[in-house]
């Protein structure tokens, strides 16, 4: 993405090691552990945005709104923060699109997703928000090694195709699918990659000496080693 740093850190859904997922708390550890990015759910239920990651997960009468996070992400505090929208069901497009225009967050934004359909509906609304796949999007795939080696042999290209096109701008995958192939391949086509979701630090290491853009975490504090080595 325009302007980041060398190693993009990511907190997954906020910070859960230091508080509840997809909530104002969470978000508010990532951002005083540093990240450049949090990443969070959207989830359509009642005729509202939530962000929350799965129906199991959400309470109605709890939940964080879309609305309610996007004017928190809007105050002062998070102003060089970016905000990768990750999309748990189609047909929320417009409704999110017009809630990132109501809180003057477009151009902060990066939605993500490995739903059929989302991001050619979201290029088509709003070109200019930049969009992550996410892999594997495919259901159970990786119970089955058979299938998951043929499926993951298959992104390098279809990844640099697809950036190609201007279908997207970046590659969001499991990280024991990243290899230096997969990065080059990202890389060479002009994209991005984001993978999630590291907690250990002998694979930030391995992923940061990849060259990947950033990596996404429950953990913000596994950056500082990171952050370490680049400044030396």
């Amino acid at each position: 993405m325009r302007g980041v740093p060398a190693l993009v850190r990511v907190g997954h859904r906020g910070a859960p090691v230091f508080a509840p997922d997809n909530t104002i708390a969470g978000f508010d550890a990532a951002l005083a552990a540093g990240v450049d990015m949090i990443e969070f759910d959207i989830l359509p239920a009642h005729g509202e945005l939530y962000v929350a990651h799965d129906h199991r997960a959400l309470d109605p009468a709890r939940s964080l709104t879309l609305a309610a996070a996007l004017a928190h992400f809007a105050t002062p505090p998070y102003a060089a923060v970016r905000l990768q929208l990750d999309v748990k069901r189609r047909g929320v497009e417009r409704r999110m699109i017009a809630a990132l225009d109501a809180a003057g967050l477009r151009e902060r934004a990066f939605v993500s997703t490995g739903v059929r359909g989302v991001l050619p509906r979201v290029r088509a609304l709003a070109p200019e928000i930049l969009l992550g796949w996410t892999v594997p999007d495919i259901p159970g795939i990786g119970d089955v090694p058979g299938l998951r080696r043929a499926y993951a042999a298959r992104i390098p290209l279809r990844a640099a195709a697809r950036i190609r096109a201007g279908q997207i701008d970046a590659l969001v995958p499991h990280h024991s699918l990243v290899d230096a192939a997969l990065v080059a391949a990202v890389a060479g086509a002009g994209g991005e990659i984001y993978p999630w979701t590291v907690d250990d630090p002998a694979e930030l290491a391995r992923l940061a000496a990849l060259g990947v853009t950033g990596v996404i975490t429950n953990d913000p504090r596994l950056f500082a080693a990171i952050r370490q080595r680049e400044a030396l």
